[in-house]
């Protein structure tokens, strides 16, 4: 487990082999989202599709912005973003999913799968 100076911590359960994302590039994910007790509030596999964002831009919570700058294209992690980098406000989830309460820590465990326009080359 790392814990990095804001707080945030992670495991790689895969490391990937591809580049790291520059900040400001558009980056493609897979997540699945979870309050502390494991109970899913957010997926984009159920969803069918990556999430594509613009990391380091603050797009998605801090915590994601974090976790995602440092790992590599191909890496699947399981961050545990604290609540200062999670909600502030909380989050009002899907009906049936669980809320997320205002500055509650948060767990994701995220697929990089590719960098737009950096894998063209």
């Amino acid at each position: 487990m790392v814990t990095t100076e804001s707080g945030l911590q992670y495991k790689d359960i895969k490391v990937g082999e591809g580049p790291s994302p520059p900040i400001g590039f558009q980056v493609a994910a897979n997540y699945v989202a979870m309050v502390p007790n494991g109970q899913i509030f957010d997926s984009s596999l159920e969803k069918g599709q990556p999430y594509i964002f613009r990391v380091g831009s603050g797009q998605v919570i801090k915590g994601l912005d974090e976790g995602i700058l440092s790992m590599k294209v191909g890496g699947l992690r399981r961050l545990y973003i604290p609540g200062p980098l999670a909600f502030p406000k909380g989050l009002t989830s899907a009906p049936g999913r669980p809320r997320v309460a205002p500055s509650s820590p948060v767990m994701f465990d995220v697929n990089l799968l590719y960098i737009p326009g950096l894998d063209d080359e």
